[in-house]
């Protein structure tokens, strides 16, 4: 099978990047497992803040806005969020936000508004009323449905056991016995992006996977469906409102992990619970379900978008981190821009894609 672009990987990354480039180039998508994003997009706390990821990731959240609140129609009938507001809580400093990012500081008073039964040392907050929920399910669907409609192919539990360039063409093997031969090779991988460079004979960037915990608790307090995303300014825990008297907690651990089908461990589950109860008085009644998933970094942190300077026709989509999901309107639009050799759309002109490029790691 001859194509002009291969992506390695169906989740949001390769999702939304091949929805973007399938009208253009001949494009397949090519994932490991039985269905598309079934690791980490799959498994997502499923909210948009825009604050999320420092100053250069906040300005794609920034541009990813739009689209996920009014998209086409031709894309989606309805918007991807609702809204539901955070609130950064913090002992001592007043929280701080990348700039351009609306805000509002709270005093103790406003907090027990927002937050009741917050305890007393939790004494300054900061609002950020953009904070919504993200319908992942809905909106990884619409990238793929697109992506099809624009005469992309899909194949899935199809793994890259090896690839290797020749005469200007990347030849593709997969463990299916299916062979590809394609122009470029993008490796959107997610947790396994190293290890699909080192099957092609690129030199790994040094990612590394993470894994996050999630908790569902039962709690000894109504009217908690709508509460704001509480997080805390020093990065020990978030929560939101699941439903009446349930909440979806993390202790926004990083624990590196190999690649792998992630799942929690009971020692961070009690780590959330822990830190759950030195932030609210709510009794925990039982734990619901718990799950985790694997959160991909570079080793500055930022995502990697660009050709591999080493290694021609090597395309790098890959370390989205916790933000993949709100970011990848606008990251895969950058995307398609570099791979294609185009100029950024007008909606990415604060956006400087050097700042992503993977000469930066020399």
């Amino acid at each position: 099978m001859e194509i002009d672009i291969a992506i390695i990987g169906g989740g949001i990354a390769g999702a939304s990047l091949g929805a973007e480039i399938a009208g253009r180039r001949r494009t397949l998508i090519v994932e490991a497992e039985d269905q598309c994003g079934y690791h980490s997009t799959g498994r997502s706390a499923a909210f948009f803040l825009e604050s999320y990821g420092g100053v250069e990731v906040a300005k794609l959240n920034s541009a990813s806005a739009p689209l996920l609140a009014n998209p086409p129609a031709d894309f989606s009938a309805r918007g991807f969020l609702s809204k539901r507001g955070a609130v950064h809580v913090s002992r001592d400093q007043w929280p701080e936000l990348p700039a351009g990012v609306a805000s509002e500081r709270l005093d103790r008073a406003a907090l027990e508004r927002l937050v009741p039964g917050i305890r007393p040392q939790w004494i300054r907050g900061l609002l950020e009323p953009g904070c919504a929920d993200i319908d992942v399910a809905a909106l990884h669907a619409a990238f793929l449905r697109k992506f099809k409609r624009s005469g992309g192919t899909l194949r899935t539990a199809s793994r890259l056991v090896a690839a290797r360039r020749s005469r200007g063409r990347w030849q593709i093997d997969f463990a299916d016995g299916h062979r590809v031969s394609a122009a470029i090779l993008v490796n959107a991988a997610g947790a396994w992006v190293d290890e699909v460079a080192g099957a092609c004979g690129v030199a790994p960037l040094g990612f590394t996977p993470f894994r996050r915990t999630m908790v569902q608790l039962k709690v000894g307090r109504g009217g908690l469906a709508a509460l704001p995303l509480v997080n805390d300014s020093a990065g020990q825990f978030y929560f939101k409102g699941e439903g009446d008297r349930s909440i979806w907690l993390s202790p926004h651990d990083e624990i590196a992990s190999k690649p792998c089908d992630s799942a929690p461990e009971e020692i961070d589950v009690a780590t959330a619970i822990h830190r759950f109860e030195g932030v609210v008085d709510w009794p925990v009644e039982r734990v619901e379900r718990s799950w985790a998933g694997l959160r991909t970094f570079s080793p500055d942190r930022l995502p990697v978008f660009g050709f591999d300077p080493s290694a021609d026709g090597f395309f790098w989509c890959a370390g989205q981190g916790g933000f993949g999901i709100q970011s990848s309107p606008a990251a895969a639009r950058l995307g398609a821009a570099v791979v294609l050799g185009e100029t950024l759309p007008s909606e990415l002109a604060a956006i400087d894609p050097a700042h992503f490029a993977p000469e930066r790691f020399g």
